[in-house]
């Protein structure tokens, strides 16, 4: 499990969980019981089964985005010497993309990069994001790209129930401490499911974007890329898995593990 010691990261997880809570209180207990409920229909436990379903997949995908290893490169158990690098008198070595960190010390892999508040290489690392507190990489990029899916989903299912409580119960607009209240709750909830709505709209394109162009936004930035040709189903086969295209929503790993990468023969010995 990775935990990272990051003020500003534990501020956004906490900001996270209590605007998905919230979200939570009041669709469940203001909007579908206090609306649905007093009709006695049948709709009232439907819609809350299916709003805390989305909320409880959310929350498992935020958790594993947080807490999974997004691909560390490992550190070397024993030291090795680079002096000859940073003393400028020799050439990184560089074999199949594979290149020398300076600050962790080590070879990593193609496509890794190191993050500053990690403090770590990170394997096709796409960036370090504070509402996870965490880097984006090739072993978590699924359960980030879930979180966004979900909270997406929960906007927008938020969001559709306020407009049908307003339209089934205009006699909310009279005035009373607790019309006042359900319309203060609501409004609040509105803006808030808006303002996510549109963040994981950003961020979910730009993340499709670098899986089905093979560059992350790292290496967008650098003008760099793998260079391969991948079909679509082949580049989303990567981070979502194998397994059917109906199960790529799940927060669970499809499929066998990635293999690490091996540092070629050569560097052994530099």
């Amino acid at each position: 499990m990775v935990c990272r010691k990051d003020v500003c990261g534990f501020i956004c997880i906490f900001i996270t969980y209590a605007a998905v809570f919230y979200a939570d209180y009041v669709v469940t207990f203001h909007l579908i019981l206090g609306s649905l409920g007093e009709l006695q229909s049948i709709w009232a436990p439907i819609n809350v089964l299916i709003f805390n379903t989305i909320i409880i997949l959310l929350s498992i995908s935020h958790l594993r985005a947080v807490t999974s290893d997004p691909g560390m490169v490992p550190l070397p158990t024993t030291r090795i010497d680079f002096s000859h690098l940073h003393n400028g008198q020799g050439k990184q070595p560089s074999m199949d993309g594979w290149t020398v960190c300076g600050k962790c010390e080590t070879y990593r892999p193609p496509r890794s990069h190191h993050c500053r508040i990690c403090g770590r290489c990170i394997r096709k690392m796409d960036h370090h994001c504070p509402w996870i507190n965490n880097c984006v990489g090739e072993f978590n990029q699924k359960y980030f790209i879930m979180f966004l899916a979900y909270v997406g989903m929960a906007s927008v299912y938020a969001i559709s129930m306020v407009v049908v409580y307003w339209l089934t119960h205009p006699e909310f607009k009279k005035h009373s401490t607790e019309k006042e209240t359900k319309l203060m709750h609501t409004v609040i909830l509105v803006v808030e499911s808006c303002l996510f709505l549109l963040f994981v709209i950003a961020i979910g394109c730009d993340q499709m974007c670098a899986i089905l162009s093979d560059a992350t936004l790292i290496e967008q930035l650098k003008k760099e890329g793998s260079r391969r040709k991948l079909t679509t189903r082949e580049a989303c086969t990567e981070v979502f898995g194998n397994g059917h295209p109906a199960f790529w929503l799940l927060p669970f790993k499809i499929g066998g593990p990635k293999p690490m990468l091996r540092r070629p023969m050569h560097l052994e010995t530099v």
